[in-house]
C-alpha cells in the first residue's frame, strides 16, 4: 500500500507506527466495557473484538483525550487574552474512508471511548447520510447514480450545521437517513445540545474547500481516515451485500427488496456492477485522494483488523 502523503524525496509528514507499537503507548488505560457492548457497536463484516479494541482504539481514545486538553487549554487562553466568557466549543472529530471499510463502526466505538473519559462525558455523532439530497431531488438531477458522490450532498446544510456546532449554538438539529428506505426521513432530526465532542462521519469529510470558499473539513480539530487496500474493501463490499440481501433485504419495505430472490452468483454480479459503477470510482475519485489531509490513518489489513497506524507529526 502507498504512503498516504509521500513527497518525491521520500519525505513524510506522518509517523508510521505499527500496531504492537501503538497497542503499548497506553498500556494501563482500561478497557471501560466488555464483548456484549463491542458487538452491538460492530458493524456488518466487521471483525472487532476485545484485542482491537485495547490494542488499537483505546489508545486512539487516549491521544484524541490529549488533543481535546490542548484545544481546552489553547481556547481558554485565548478567550482570556481577548476578554471573551470562558465557554469552550466542542471539538470536532472527522471521520472518513470506503464504502465497506468500518468508519461508522470506527466512529461508534469512539463515541462510547471518549464518553467515559472524565472531561468529555458529552460525545455526538452525526453520520453525514442525512445530508444526502432526498431521493426526489437526486432523480430530477440525473445523480441516482451518483449516489455518494460529493455533489450529491447538501453541502452547504452540512456546513452550516457543524459551523452552528461549533459556534456553541445551545441546539443545532442534523437531518436523519435511513438505510432501509435508502432516503432521507422526512421531518425526523438528531438534536446535538452543546456537547464536548462532536464525531463527523462520513464518505466526504475530508473534502478540500472550493476555491476561496470554507469547506466542513476546515471547522475540524482531528481527523481520521480508515484505509485498507482497494481489492480488500471490494471484497468487504460484495461480502456485506450478501449478508444484507439474507437479511435486511428480505423486508418488504427495503429499497434493496428486489434482491432479496436472486441466487447468490446474481448477487454477487449485482454487487460488483454497484461497486464497479458507484462506489469504486467515488473511492477513487473522490474519497482515496483525501487520505493525506487526514491527522491519523487507520490501516487495516486483508483480515478487516487494523495493523498500521499513522500519525500526523506535530
Amino acid at each position: 500500500m502507498s504512503d498516504p502523503s509521500g513527497t518525491q524525496n521520500g519525505s513524510t509528514p506522518f509517523l508510521e507506527i505499527d500496531r504492537a507499537e501503538w497497542a503499548a503507548l497506553a498500556p494501563s488505560t482500561p478497557l471501560p466495557f466488555g464483548a456484549g457492548e463491542i458487538e452491538r457497536m460492530r458493524g456488518l463484516g466487521d471483525t472487532l473484538d476485545l484485542a482491537e479494541v485495547a490494542e488499537v482504539y483505546v489508545p486512539l481514545s487516549r491521544l484524541l483525550n490529549l488533543y481535546v486538553a490542548g484545544a481546552l487549554s489553547t481556547g481558554s487562553a485565548v478567550r482570556e487574552f481577548l476578554g471573551q466568557p470562558a465557554r469552550p466549543t466542542p471539538f470536532v472529530i472527522g471521520v472518513a474512508g470506503s464504502v465497506a471499510v468500518g468508519k461508522s463502526t470506527t466512529a461508534r466505538l469512539l463515541r462510547e471511548l471518549l464518553s467515559r473519559w472524565p472531561d468529555t462525558p458529552s460525545v455526538e455523532l452525526v453520520t453525514t447520510d442525512g445530508f444526502l439530497l432526498p431521493n426526489a431531488e437526486l432523480a430530477r438531477r440525473g445523480l441516482m447514480e451518483r449516489k455518494g458522490f460529493p455533489e450529491s450532498y447538501d453541502r452547504r446544510a452540512l456546513l452550516k450545521f457543524v459551523s452552528e456546532v461549533k459556534s456553541g449554538a445551545a441546539e443545532v438539529r442534523a437531518p436523519v437517513y435511513s438505510h432501509l428506505v435508502y432516503d432521507v426521513v422526512p421531518d425526523e432530526h438528531v438534536v446535538v445540545r452543546r456537547p464536548d465532542v462532536l464525531i463527523v462521519e462520513g464518505l466526504n469529510v475530508l473534502q478540500p474547500p472550493a476555491s476561496g470558499r470554507l469547506a466542513v473539513s476546515d471547522l475540524f480539530d482531528f481527523t481520521i481516515y480508515v484505509d485498507a487496500r482497494t481489492n480488500d474493501i471490494e471484497r468487504w463490499y460484495v461480502e456485506r451485500f450478501l449478508r444484507l440481501q439474507r437479511g435486511a433485504f428480505a423486508d418488504p419495505s427495503s429499497y434493496f427488496h428486489r434482491y432479496a430472490a436472486l441466487s447468490e452468483e446474481q448477487a454477487v454480479a449485482q454487487a460488483r456492477r454497484i461497486w464497479n459503477d458507484i462506489n469504486g470510482p467515488n473511492l477513487l475519485q473522490n474519497v482515496l485522494p483525501t487520505r493525506a489531509r487526514a491527522s491519523l490513518v487507520l490501516r487495516k489489513g486483508a483480515d478487516h483488523a487494523v495493523s498500521t497506524v499513522l500519525l500526523r507529526k506535530v
